[in-house]
């Protein structure tokens, strides 16, 4: 018993303490004592160390222990095995004391393996802390770069304007020859409070320099198409863009609380992955009670980003605000991680805010498969929305990607300026595990038809790695010519801003070669900020306060309004188990009509008109060629209105 003890022992040791952990601690333990540090970083360093230890003496402690009562264990096994005890319990009684031995030692081997990695840790924090600072330096440098490379492209703008003649008084000012030196005599105070905004890696990369507008403007003085920028009468003033009129009709302000329904996501999911997310049989404890026409209706919430476009005499900044609208669409999406209800094939959505809102709003879904919708709006303050949206839709196993397809129009009646762009995808993370968020990517151009404006806005993807704050927008707006106006910055959650470029120009090459532009700006002007969410919206869907009213009940829609849906109204009231049984009726339903207008068109149909039987006719809605994109989209045909007036909805089929 006691050679295959020490054999044990010898093996325990030689693994735990004096074998690998201490070669390793061999090799890896010439760093040098002298590395420089912060203050703050070695009082982490030490503190680090210091709970370490503190472990290391609870380790011992608890060691202390073990052999403690280790060895009274086996002194009383010894008094035992001197005792006259059958053969067979004294062979049980060896086994016992040999544990117990091995037990005792393999808790040393342990203390000494803790020891050694106390040490490892102590030697290779001073590599670990060589290489943070390293990075630190590295990263410092490159913002001290970027930021001269601004400093000094700017200094360059200004002497050359006050080296053309009659553009300063001193016109005899120079550079030293390959060099980038702040001209003789150059005011340099525009330098000491300037701001630099690194900015997209991409086609679009630039560094914002923000200059104060009462300088620039002398130094600007002469320029020729320098644009004048005047708070006291521009358009894009913060101050006036939130709407002054308080809503004219009361609305309701709640919505029952979203009962706690729990659900096994896995045991629907597992068998849907790769397929068309519209084709998925899902309960209601997945959805939120809305239609996804009602969802593209709220893309109006911030409508008076239009109404304020209106009266802007420069179709630039016009751009910005439509660039605003169209970012604000995405913030009522970052809560918002439930799917709305499909429609039903021929459902509608009115939202007639002619009162408080100045519009009038009519959805119809016009395709089951893939699922399509067409949406108009009017405006009585002057302008018109109208866009077809197909959503596809793919679930990847761990995030659901969705990408809206179609062109959105947007047209001002007086200036005729006529706007086109397009949705970015959403992408819904964590699908089977962890916290559902969602996320924006993807680049939007807004095209201006009539003038050639361009807007290229940029949605950063988030990565846990990324310095950039999350969720952020960037982009440029440029004239018919081709030359950049504005920057936008913000984030499609929270608020949009645009700031003036008076002067652009290319950075100096990096390492890699590659140039960003260098934007010399006037300060930021705020366009677009978020409504704060009601209160209790995370136990009513996070609904904005126009999500709540939109499923509002009210007199005089159309049968086939998203309102008068029987499974979305009994989910909003919170009974989910009624809810998914009136979801299968009407599923069902659908299914029913869909084989009757087979069954009607093949009767007597071509071949050819086989093809299209199960093409649906919108009842609202027309298919035309855009002009502008060459796509066939549904677009609004009249009359919804005149027989909502009559209540004549005779035409009306019967979905519900």
């Amino acid at each position: 018993m006691k050679g295959r003890g020490c054999w044990e022992t010898a093996s325990v040791r030689s693994f735990c303490s004096s074998g690998c952990l201490n070669k390793f601690k061999k090799d890896d333990s010439g760093d040098d004592d002298d590395e420089s540090t912060t203050p703050t970083d070695k009082s982490e360093l030490h503190t680090a160390i210091k709970n370490l230890s503190l472990k290391l003496d609870d380790l011992n402690t608890c060691n202390d222990l073990i052999a403690k009562h280790g060895a009274a264990l086996q002194r009383s096994l010894n008094e035992l095995d001197s005792l006259r005890i059958p053969y067979e319990s004294s062979e049980k009684l060896k086994a016992v004391n040999e544990r117990a031995t091995l037990f005792r030692i393999t808790s040393n081997a342990m203390i000494n393996a803790c020891k050694d990695f106390l040490e490892l840790a102590e030697a290779h924090s001073r590599k670990w802390q060589r290489a943070l600072q390293y990075e630190q330096e590295q990263r410092i440098h490159l913002e001290e770069t970027i930021e001269q490379l601004a400093k000094q492209h700017n200094s360059l703008e200004r002497a050359f304007r006050s080296s053309v003649p009659g553009r300063a008084s001193n016109p005899t000012q120079s550079f030293s020859e390959g060099s980038f030196l702040t001209p003789k005599g150059e005011d340099s105070e525009e330098d000491e409070d300037t701001e630099y905004f690194d900015a997209m890696e991409d086609s679009t990369s630039f560094i914002t320099v923000i200059t104060e507008p009462k300088e620039d403007r002398k130094a600007e003085g002469g320029t020729t198409g320098s644009v004048e920028w005047t708070p006291a009468d521009n358009v894009l003033d913060s101050a006036s863009l939130v709407p002054q009129e308080p809503p004219k009709v009361k609305r309701r302000a709640r919505i029952p609380d979203k009962p706690n329904y729990s659900l096994n996501l896995w045991s629907i999911m597992k068998n849907c992955i790769g397929r068309e997310l519209s084709k998925i049989p899902m309960p209601v404890n997945f959805n939120e009670p809305l239609s996804m026409l009602q969802r593209l209706t709220e893309d109006l919430e911030y409508h008076h980003l239009l109404d304020k476009a209106v009266h802007c005499t420069s179709s630039v900044e016009q751009m910005c605000l439509v660039a605003a609208f169209s970012v604000s669409s995405y913030s009522t999406t970052v809560h918002r991680i439930a799917k709305p209800f499909n429609p039903m094939l021929g459902e509608t959505f009115e939202l007639d805010r002619l009162d408080d809102m100045g519009l009038r709003s009519l959805c119809e879904q016009v395709s089951h498969h893939p699922p399509s919708a067409a949406h108009y709006v009017f405006s009585k303050n002057g302008w018109s929305l109208w866009q077809e949206i197909t959503i596809s839709s793919k679930f990847r196993g761990k995030y659901l990607s969705i990408m809206p397809l179609g062109a959105i129009h947007l047209e001002f009646q007086d200036s005729g300026n006529h706007y086109v762009w397009r949705k970015s995808t959403s992408t819904v993370h964590n699908i089977i595990v962890g916290k559902l968020w969602i996320d924006q990517t993807g680049d939007i151009e807004i095209v201006n038809h009539k003038t050639k404006d361009r807007c290229q806005l940029k949605f950063l993807p988030y990565s846990y790695f990324s310095k950039e704050v999350a969720r952020k927008v960037t982009g440029v707006v440029s004239d018919g010519q081709g030359k950049a106006q504005y920057v936008l910055s913000g984030s499609w959650d929270e608020q949009m801003e645009c700031s003036k470029i008076l002067h652009s120009g290319p950075s100096s090459p990096s390492v890699d070669g590659k140039q960003k532009t260098v934007y010399q700006t006037l300060p930021a002007k705020l366009l677009w900020k978020k409504y704060p969410l009601p209160e209790n919206a995370e136990n009513m869907y996070y609904f904005s306060e126009l999500a709540l009213t939109l499923n509002e009940q009210e007199d005089g829609v159309a049968p086939t309004d998203s309102r008068l849906r029987p499974d979305q109204r009994l989910m909003e009231k919170g009974q989910w188990d009624q809810a998914n049984t009136e979801k299968q009726r009407l599923e069902e339903k659908q299914r029913q009509s869909r084989r009757r207008r087979l069954e009607a068109c093949s009767r007597g149909c071509s071949s050819e008109d086989e093809k299209e039987a199960d093409v649906y006719t919108p009842l609202w809605f027309e298919k035309r060629l855009d002009p502008l994109t060459g796509e066939t989209a549904c677009v609004y045909k009249g009359g919804y209105w005149e027989a909502k007036e009559k209540q004549d909805w005779h035409m009306c089929p019967n979905i519900f």
